[in-house]
């Protein structure tokens, strides 16, 4: 630690000029005894092998600092005279390598800051000089004042106190490492016994965790038995409702068909009591209708008769009828057609008061099935319309109204009726209906390939032909 004037240290009253020459003391003061570096040629080759320690180092330049801003500007080297002007602190730590090469090389400022030194501590410098140095004095303060005075042997000096301050500093750290080591013993013996506290605990929980797990899996095991029971049930229950729903849809179906026929029946006896109404209100009956057309279709046959037969209009005799009277011809010749003849069709339209009935789909999706139903339904009824026109038949032509919206606003074409089957009722028995409407004897026709269609006409009395037949007559190429 550095010390003031007034306990003797660096910083008493620094000597006169004449200290630089001689290093004797100032007025009043007594004598050093140390010897005169120069007149000691050994004191002055005397060097320090290797570096001094940091300690002795930062002492030797803090003296220097101190004692620099004692010092008059003009016994300063040009050099440090602007470093006497910072304060003590800031010139230790600003100035400290600049004032450590100036004592290393200027001689006569480091014998001149020397002065100072033996000035504040005499007894010091008295005991370097002998080679006796106080025991209870500061190591790296004594090194430091022997650098500035050096005496005879101070290098060896400094040299003992630079090994005993690197024994302590090994010393110490050496201490510190055991005192590390020790810390890490501790930490050691304490992280050792918190991991058999801890491994101990993990065991305890992995034997609870071994129950539970065994635990879990029983009851899994029980899961997947009740899932795969479940499961068969589920699918017993499946299969059962599969069942239960194909008979309810069957049942569905067959009530649904029987309510279609049923529907159909009540429609076309509601159609008739409308029929017999309307003919009531006109003072006519259905069966007076159904006689006139049928008187019709005698008077027309008669008429065709005698066209045929050529046949004068007033009652022959019979002379003439017996001479006239092939015994092998009928009133009608036979011939046989065949069934995909269109001359058959011809043939029967020519019938007297022929009415000609059409399935109009199934005439279409036989003949053109690739083009839309509206295209279709035009185009046959063009076809019809000019059939009637040629043969002067009556043709009604029937088309399912479930498949067409506002079906029955439709118009039909010149010469043909167009009828639309009713909500609920199917074209197939809209025909069925119209030629039970027919009077027997009547020349009936129905086109259709629909064998249901066939069947039922067939009963009614009327003359099934095939879709193909009218198609071939409709467009003979």
């Amino acid at each position: 630690m550095t010390t003031g004037p007034a306990d003797g240290g660096p910083g008493a009253p620094a000597p006169g000029p004449h200290a630089r020459a001689n290093g004797s003391a100032p007025e009043g003061a007594a004598a050093d005894p140390a010897p005169d570096p120069e007149s000691d040629p050994g004191a002055g080759a005397e060097r320090i092998e290797g570096p001094l320690p940091e300690s002795i180092r930062a002492r030797i330049v803090e003296y220097a600092a101190e004692l620099v801003g004692q010092l008059p500007a003009d016994e300063l080297p040009a050099p440090l005279r602007r470093v006497a002007r910072f304060e003590r602190k800031r010139r230790a730590r600003l100035a400290g390598p600049q004032l450590a090469a100036q004592l290393e090389t200027d001689e006569g400022f480091r014998e001149l800051l020397g002065a100072r030194v033996r000035t504040a501590w005499p007894e010091l410098a008295e005991g370097i000089a002998a080679g006796v140095v106080p025991p209870a004095a500061d190591p790296v303060t004594v090194a430091a004042v022997a650098y500035y005075l050096r005496p005879p042997g101070w290098s060896e000096l400094v040299g003992r106190i630079r090994a005993e301050l690197e024994r302590g500093a090994a010393a110490e750290e050496e201490a510190v490492r055991a005192e590390r080591v020790a810390q890490l013993r501790e930490q050691l013996a304490e992280a050792k016994a918190d991991a058999r506290e801890e491994a101990r605990r993990f065991r305890e929980e992995l034997r609870g965790a071994r129950g539970e797990i065994a635990e879990l899996r029983h009851k899994l095991h029980e899961a997947r038995l009740r899932a795969r029971e479940a499961e068969a049930r589920a699918d017993r229950a499946a299969r059962e409702a599969d069942a239960e729903r194909a008979g309810a849809h069957a049942r569905v179906a067959a009530a649904e068909k029987e309510a279609r026929k049923l529907q159909s029946r009540l429609t076309a006896a509601e159609n008739q009591v409308e029929v017999a109404r309307r003919a009531a209100r006109s003072g006519r009956s259905v069966e007076d209708a159904r006689l006139r057309v049928l008187l019709d279709v005698l008077s027309d046959a008669t008429q065709g008769l005698r066209r045929e037969l050529a046949l004068p209009t007033g009652i022959d005799r019979p002379a003439d009828l017996a001479a006239g009277t092939d015994a092998r011809g009928g009133p009608f010749p036979v011939r046989t057609v065949p069934e995909d003849d269109p001359w058959l069709l011809d043939n029967l339209l020519a019938l007297p008061q022929a009415h000609l009935l059409v399935d109009g789909y199934n005439v279409t999706k036989s003949g053109y099935p690739t083009l839309p139903l509206a295209d279709q339904r035009a185009r046959l009824l063009g076809g019809l319309s000019g059939l009637a026109a040629q043969t002067k038949a009556e043709i009604t032509c029937v088309f399912d109204g479930a498949e067409v919206e506002g079906a029955h606003a439709m118009p039909g074409p010149r010469r043909v009726r167009l009828l639309f089957s009713a909500p609920g009722e199917t074209a197939d028995d809209l025909i069925v209906r119209l030629v039970q409407a027919e009077p027997e004897g009547r020349p009936v026709v129905v086109v259709s390939s629909d064998g249901e269609i066939v069947r039922a006409v067939r009963r009614a009395g009327a003359r099934p032909v095939p879709s193909r037949l009218l198609l071939r007559r409709l467009d003979p190429g």
